[in-house]
């Protein structure tokens, strides 16, 4: 295989989705379907299309957000009124050549469009439906609006602090959409392939409460099947230090005697030898006085004098960084974790696919399209002309 395959190489060349999400959960799990050669078709509303176009609305007119352009590249963007005749026609005409529809909207809204499973499965059998919502198909929360921050409260994930003192907050990045979308295209995949031994399509469901959920997978075990609490963040071992410089994050574990080559690595007397300190209970209930300790030695010099001194020791630490400085970061660009092309604008620089296949590094193939950008190309393909309100 050549170096940079064909989009014909790809692993998902010929599979056709037909995508109706917008913000960041659905976008996510199609940009990557996107990336590895999937044609994804996006329908966008007229007038405005996708929601994350506007994120940054002070941005000179004619230009694409840039956050999203961090989740659709290699799509093409049409515009249908889906509620008028002519616009659903055209739904339906590429659904009976689809492979996969996508959609991320409250439980019962492509129902009441006509475009539900049932609907759809009638004129498609092998379609593959899926559906990422906030709660659920259905059950007591199934009728709310889903977004990340709800369900980061309403499964315990922003109850969850390292320290029971810190105040509740909710988590800056956008943990719970990212987390669903990789759901979201794992269930794709595997309908794919199950498609290709059954010959049937079917619905798929993903839901930001259930990722939410399975990502405390080990936490949930500990607290049905033992009624404990696990909570790797409050470690008495591990913590976040202030250095004069930035700060330094530190886990004190996978060692036979790490507290014994913390004190080596922070020039100070064996705190293992310390009553107070001795094992891993005691420590637990001195953990203000053990962190008291930490946070005076790590505050007496740089972030990159301790990253030594504990990295001497074979202690696992990092320096914290700003997103600024992890994207400038030598071994970002080693991972090809950076993405640049020319938009019909401005240029585009996205973060990449955490995926690497050598078969198929990924591209952009297609920079962020305009709303609408590809509107009569589709529809010429389906040999219908450009519907009204279609701009």
């Amino acid at each position: 295989m050549s170096q940079h395959p064909t989009r014909d190489e790809l692993p998902l060349s010929g599979v056709r989705v037909i995508d109706f999400t917008q913000v960041m959960m659905g976008p996510v799990a199609t940009q990557m379907l996107a990336d590895y050669g999937a044609d994804v078709i996006k329908i966008e509303k007229p007038g405005s299309g996708d929601l994350s176009r506007t994120s940054f609305p002070n941005d000179p007119a004619g230009l694409v957000g840039p956050v999203y352009c961090s989740l659709n590249r290699n799509k093409r963007s049409i515009v249908l009124d889906t509620r008028s005749a002519e616009g659903r026609a055209a739904v339906l005409k590429l659904v009976v050549g689809a492979d996969v529809v996508v959609n991320n909207f409250r439980a019962g809204v492509m129902e009441r469009l006509g475009f539900g499973y049932e609907d759809l499965a009638k004129i498609n059998p092998r379609l593959i439906y899926a559906v990422g919502t906030g709660f659920g198909l259905t059950g007591p929360y199934s009728h709310k609006g889903g977004q990340d921050v709800l369900a980061q409260a309403m499964t315990g994930v922003m109850h969850r602090r390292s320290d029971a003192d810190l105040p509740l907050s909710i988590y800056p990045t956008t943990f719970a959409d990212y987390s669903a979308g990789m759901h979201l295209v794992q269930g794709v995949l595997l309908a794919l392939l199950q498609r290709a031994k059954t010959g049937k399509g079917q619905r798929i469901a993903v839901s930001l409460y259930d990722s939410m959920l399975a990502a405390q997978t080990q936490e949930a075990a500990a607290q049905m099947m033992r009624g404990r609490e696990v909570n790797w963040g409050a470690m008495p071992l591990s913590g976040v230090f202030p250095t004069t410089d930035g700060a330094v994050v530190m886990v004190g574990a996978f060692k036979q005697h790490p507290l014994r080559d913390i004190s080596t690595a922070l020039g100070i007397d064996d705190l293992s030898k310390d009553a107070r300190f001795a094992d891993h209970p005691a420590q637990v209930q001195n953990k203000r006085a053990l962190h008291a300790i930490f946070r005076e030695r790590f505050a007496a010099n740089t972030t990159a004098h301790w990253i030594a001194q504990l990295e001497a020791q074979d202690l696992l630490c990092a320096p914290v960084r700003t997103l600024a400085e992890a994207l400038a970061d030598p071994q970002t660009a080693v991972n090809g974790m950076v993405m640049e092309a020319d938009g019909e604008v401005e240029r585009v620089r996205v973060v990449g696919s955490p995926i690497h296949m050598d078969g198929a590094p990924v591209s952009i193939r297609i920079p962020p399209a305009r709303l609408g950008q590809h509107t009569d190309e589709v529809l010429a393909g389906l040999g219908l002309a450009r519907v009204k309100a279609a701009e």
